[in-house]
């Protein structure tokens, strides 16, 4: 009889063994995970690194200074940059005389559609120094969403100096009359969502039916014809 209990009582020790190695890894696995998730959350969103400026090629850079031209924006093309100052200077004075040539003007339907890339936007962003490594774009099917680095004041009362890292998105289309839809579908501070009611409830409303009785958003669907955004693309088509 005593030999039988103390056979017995060789497994349950080896089980109590096994479970309390178990537990063990179970603690150690948990806190290896809590440990690289506040790192990531620090690194992310608390402490962000400068976003990359997004650079084009040089025949992608000619592609999308001619769509800015179509548009009417004046361009200096970047390839100038790299040229000593002499044959900057004549080459100005060169594209100078050819923008005075006069022209005969003509309206093509082709030319009221522009697009550009997801990769053109943000290499637009990438021009201006204030915005470079602070601005990003992106664009899905009507949705074109922004990540912005937004510097803290030194007099604010929190994380003063710090760099906080925002996410937003505008739904983009049209609606049943033709007009253009703009509409804020929401704003994250550190990855957290604000609520509508602190972002004035302003969520999922229209801006353009909101503001459009005059000023600024009155002109933009008054001047566009269509406007689609697609996965990595954004298209614009200008009334007449």
């Amino acid at each position: 009889m005593l030999t039988s209990l103390m056979h017995l009582s060789v497994p349950r020790q080896r089980q109590h063994g096994a479970s309390g190695i178990k537990l063990l890894l179970i603690i150690l696995v948990t806190m290896l995970v809590t440990i690289g998730l506040t790192f990531f959350i620090i690194r992310t969103y608390i402490f962000p690194s400068p976003l990359t400026p997004v650079t084009l090629n040089a025949q992608e850079e000619q592609k999308l200074d001619q769509k800015l031209t179509q548009l009417g924006w004046q361009v200096e093309p970047s390839r100038q940059v790299s040229q000593s100052p002499n044959s900057r200077e004549s080459s100005n004075r060169g594209h100078n005389n050819a923008e005075l040539t006069p022209q005969a003007y003509r309206e093509f339907d082709a030319d009221r559609l522009v697009t550009f890339s997801e990769k053109e936007v943000n290499s637009m962003i990438g021009r201006n120094p204030d915005f470079a490594q602070r601005v990003a774009i992106d664009f899905s099917d009507n949705l074109a969403s922004a990540t912005l680095l937004i510097s803290i004041p030194k007099d604010f009362p929190l994380m003063a100096g710090e760099i906080l890292r925002v996410n937003t998105g505008l739904d983009i289309h049209l609606d049943t009359n033709g007009r253009p839809v703009v509409a804020l579908v929401g704003v994250s501070l550190m990855g957290v969502p604000i609520p509508n009611a602190w972002l004035g409830n302003m969520k999922n409303v229209n801006l353009v039916s909101e503001f459009g009785d005059r000023g600024f958003w009155n002109t933009f669907a008054d001047g566009v014809d269509n406007i689609q955004i697609r996965d990595g693309e954004l298209s614009i088509k200008l009334r007449k």
